[in-house]
């Protein structure tokens, strides 16, 4: 398992589950987070799977994200 971090355009809870919805599909629920707080919005995701999954289930989501 790989701690992964990524830059979104998150900016509220709604964005966080709509971010979720698609991150549930693919991991558990309590593997990823994101950080409203921080000024990069920072998703932080524990998985096995590549980056390029996770940002294309951001962008699913109709969010960017990039990797930090």
């Amino acid at each position: 398992m790989a701690t992964l971090k990524f830059k979104t355009n998150a900016k509220c809870g709604g964005c966080v589950a709509a971010i979720g919805a698609k991150l549930n599909k693919l991991v558990k629920e309590d593997a990823w987070s994101i950080d409203l707080k921080s000024p990069d919005k920072t998703l932080t995701i524990t998985t096995d799977l590549p980056a390029e999954t996770i940002l294309s289930a951001v962008s699913e989501a109709g969010f960017k994200a990039s990797a930090l």
